[in-house]
């Protein structure tokens, strides 16, 4: 998660930490034959996607247990929908390039461990971010476990992109964030998701403005954002 510290100094730079970002959420086939048979060959993970290790951690906030990591399923594309109390969110998950990350917030979703918190961060100056995803509503919650960075070659952060927030290098969680307008970032936080609906309900929560507890800019949204529910389809 970006923690709120970190962002403080990355936004003073024109640079967002996001937990940072945004402030601070798989079974082995049995051969029953006699005849050896060959393994299927599992290709080796890019360097921008390393292997999938969820890894216990604190905080343990609504503590759901450590996903398992099939790679077939995580591959599968899905869209996520946020009911919130200001409107439909949807965005597609880019299984493909963020199989981890999107393993995981399925994983949460599914498990309803989103249901009933609300994005306890925006901001509006410099960078342009709402920061979702804690459950204790602090910036500082998790979900127990921790996992590794991916799809950051390149990684840029136009309107609309979801991605994860953090407090330094592979400490992934569960906070997340959206970006409500074109925002300049190091290259240190996985994008995984692409807002196909409900840009507009992002940018009225920015226009709503926030009550600069963090700096001027970085503050509790003026509009509440509670997240009701998280479902998941096929896409």
């Amino acid at each position: 998660m970006i923690s709120s510290r970190v962002l403080a100094i990355a936004a003073a730079a024109a640079v967002l930490c996001l937990s940072g970002v945004v402030s601070a959420s798989a079974a082995p086939t049995v051969n029953t034959l006699d005849v050896p048979v060959k393994p299927k060959a599992v290709p080796a993970a890019p360097a921008d996607n390393p292997a999938c290790v969820y890894t216990k951690a604190v905080p343990a906030d609504r503590f759901k247990g450590l996903p398992s990591f099939d790679p077939v399923k995580a591959a599968k594309p899905y869209t996520a929908r946020l009911v919130t109390d200001q409107g439909l969110i949807t965005f597609q998950a880019l299984t493909d390039k963020a199989p981890c990350t999107t393993n995981s917030f399925r994983f949460l979703a599914e498990h309803n461990y989103y249901d009933l918190t609300h994005c306890h961060r925006l901001v509006t100056q410099r960078i342009f971010v709402l920061q979702c995803g804690d459950p204790t509503g602090t910036g500082s919650g998790g979900p127990g476990y921790s996992f590794p960075d991916e799809n950051l070659t390149g990684a840029t952060y136009p309107a609309g992109t979801v991605a994860m927030a953090n407090a330094g290098p592979s400490t992934n969680g569960s906070q997340f964030f959206f970006c409500t307008e074109d925002t300049k970032l190091s290259p240190n936080y996985t994008p995984f998701g692409r807002v196909t609906g409900g840009q507009d309900v992002l940018r009225k929560i920015a226009a709503g403005g926030e009550d600069d507890q963090n700096s001027t800019g970085d503050g509790f949204p003026t509009l509440p954002v509670d997240i009701l529910h998280v479902q998941i389809s096929p896409r």
